[in-house]
């Protein structure tokens, strides 16, 4: 696969990425896919700041990750947030969610962010990897979390 094109997410991409999405963050929850859909079309009719981008295999999503002002849930007064990175599990080790991740935080650059934040646990050496640092670990929901950042 030839390294997949990376942009701004458009009504096209919508349903594609939230099922993926629904798949990989939501799956025993409560979460439908309107309530995603919904959730990411809020984003792409948006002030401009906050922002989702996909990445495009021929055209088919492969992956998505988002700026955000709120993470769902969040557990500290902190913004913005990279949020939502996920990439099709055959697309895995292909470097789409490192190229995922840059763009997001160029994007927060271009629009003065200083720091960005994230949650994660399982995803917390890739992010090591990236340059992002562990700021603090705690208990979400009877499970460990972690809250990182990384200053632009």
């Amino acid at each position: 696969m030839a390294q997949p094109a990376i942009e701004l997410m458009t009504e096209r991409d919508v349903e594609a990425v939230a099922r993926l999405r629904l798949a990989t963050f939501f799956a025993g929850t409560a979460r439908t896919l309107e309530d995603d859909v919904a959730g990411l079309r809020g984003l792409l009719d948006g002030d401009g700041f906050e922002a989702a981008f996909v990445a495009r295999d021929g055209g088919k999503p492969v992956g998505s990750c988002l700026l955000v002002r709120h993470e769902i849930d969040e557990a500290h007064d902190l913004s913005p947030w990279l949020a939502g990175l996920v990439v099709e599990p055959a697309c895995r080790g292909l470097g789409i969610g490192e190229g995922l991740v840059r763009t997001v935080e160029a994007h927060a650059a271009a629009a003065g962010v200083d720091t960005l934040h994230l949650y994660t646990w399982e995803a917390r050496r890739f992010y090591e990897r990236l340059g992002w640092s562990a700021v603090e670990i705690f208990m979400e929901e009877g499970e460990p979390m972690l809250l990182m950042r990384r200053a632009l």
